[in-house]
């Protein structure tokens, strides 16, 4: 029996990591996650660099939020200068704190040098600002200033998700010129699809496409054949706003420009496509009255971000309970309405959910104003009286025969046409008028909806259980 080498066996394990990291559900291979945990404990710096140095930062980030939270920190301590700083902002914010906070500022420093603007905002954005202002001290001058400008704008803004390296050259400029200059100049992004034309005040004149470039003749100057950049997006435009400018106008970038008109950077589509997912993932979770919370966060955390929002809906819970009250004489003196109640309560609180859900994504796109405010309002209110007629009419024929009463049958038939239409005009007056107001629809619409559809549908089902009771 011959001994197996420390060669053969690394040969082994680096055979057994494969390339693909991800199972066929998405997730990360668990094999593949138990070597990585090995390795860890083994500290086996020679295969960490071999199989997750080398991972995608997004891959990478997948990785740091599957492990274990004490080998987070160990495998970035045995990465070193390896580790992938890109990575942490694929992460949770928790994650990207809890990794940062162990990291020595030098070390961040260095890391923050080779990455893109945008990036290094994302990062130093969230750090306290003694850190911060340690670790910009550690960067080149022009570095320095470029990210202090960014970090000086406001937060969800489009100043702060640009990046700052980008390509600019004079209008007199010649094709020539401008091709020998990008092959040159070392200080260039490392991809670009668009070159700007500014004046010598960094005023924004125009945008070249590459392709235009190419196909354009040495000695024709970049003023003949540049165009005029329709869209340039202000630095302190609310980031959704500009996604909203990209998706509109089918845009790969966009020039960012200050007060003055000047060049101060460039939103690339990689960019939008997180702030698109960011901002669906934050109006989901603020129809939930969740916040703005992360998988990553403690018990304690979870719980403080969710009690608020339960309270306020406990309250309307109670108005919605002495609506009830009311009418104790009448659910005496008919038991199959306490049976039948919830099924009125709930259908209305559903078809409400849905009007508002839309009406609120529809706001949130800004596909939804008040020119066609009303016009979708009539549709939702024949789709609340359809929608009542036909679930009305079956449930009404099915509590008739449960019950062998018709006239039950007939109470929740008709109960659950008003409701279904109240529900459908809560669902979209109430997002609305809270638009209107300057509340954001998407946190505060759920609770009230809610509150409308129990109340309205307690009070007509009840209600006319009692006028047909004393008839």
């Amino acid at each position: 029996m011959s001994d197996i080498g420390e060669d053969d066996r690394l040969r082994t394990k680096t055979d057994e990591a494969g390339d693909d990291i991800y199972s066929e559900d998405g997730s990360i291979r668990a094999d593949f996650l138990a070597m990585v945990g090995a390795a860890i404990a083994d500290r086996d710096v020679l295969f960490l660099r071999q199989h997750v140095a080398r991972l995608h930062e997004s891959e990478l980030g997948d990785l740091l939020e599957a492990i274990l939270p004490d080998q987070r920190l160990a495998l970035v301590k045995l990465l070193g200068d390896d580790f992938d700083l890109t990575a942490l902002t694929e992460v949770d914010e928790a994650i990207r704190m809890e990794i940062v906070d162990q990291m020595p500022n030098a070390q961040i420093a260095a890391a923050i040098g080779d990455l893109d603007s945008d990036d290094a905002v994302y990062i130093l954005e969230d750090l306290d600002q003694e850190d911060r202002e340690e670790i910009l001290a550690q960067l080149p001058f022009t570095e320095r200033v470029r990210l202090r400008r960014a970090l000086d704008y406001p937060e969800q803004s489009a100043g702060r998700r640009m990046q700052t390296e980008f390509v600019a050259v004079p209008p007199f400029w010649t094709v020539g010129q401008t091709i020998d200059y990008m092959r040159d100049e070392e200080d260039l992004p490392e991809s670009f699809t668009q070159i700007f034309v500014i004046d010598p005040t960094f005023k924004l004149l125009g945008v070249v496409d590459l392709d235009r470039i190419l196909r354009t003749k040495r000695q024709v100057k970049i003023e003949t054949i540049m165009r005029e950049t329709n869209y340039p997006i202000p630095a302190d435009m609310d980031q959704e706003e500009a996604a909203q400018l990209f998706e509109q106008y089918d845009l790969l970038s966009a020039a960012v420009v200050d007060e003055n008109g000047r060049l101060v950077g460039v939103l690339t589509i990689d960019d939008v496509v997180d702030v698109i997912q960011e901002e669906a993932e934050e109006d989901i979770m603020r129809l939930s009255g969740v916040g703005d919370e992360e998988l990553s966060d403690s018990v304690t955390e979870t719980s403080r971000s969710r009690v608020p929002w339960l309270l306020i809906n406990l309250f309307t819970a109670f108005i919605s309970a002495s609506v009830i009250s009311l009418f104790e004489a009448t659910i005496e003196e008919v038991v199959a309405l306490a049976i039948l109640m919830p099924i009125v309560a709930g259908m209305g609180g559903n078809a409400g959910s849905q009007t508002m859900t839309v009406t609120v994504r529809a706001l949130a796109t800004r596909n939804l104003d008040i020119h066609n405010a009303w016009r979708v309002a009539r549709r939702e209110a024949g789709v609340g009286l359809i929608n009542g007629v036909v679930i009305g009419c079956l449930v009404g024929t099915v509590a008739g025969l449960w019950f062998h009463d018709i006239h039950i049958g007939g109470l929740i038939a008709t109960a659950m046409l008003i409701n279904m239409f109240a529900a459908a005009m809560a669902g979209i007056m109430i997002p609305l008028l809270l638009d209107r107001a300057g509340a954001d629809p998407a946190v505060s619409s759920a609770v009230f909806v809610t509150a409308i559809t129990d109340t309205t549908g307690f009070f007509s089902f009840l209600g006319l259980a009692t006028l047909w009771l004393l008839n």
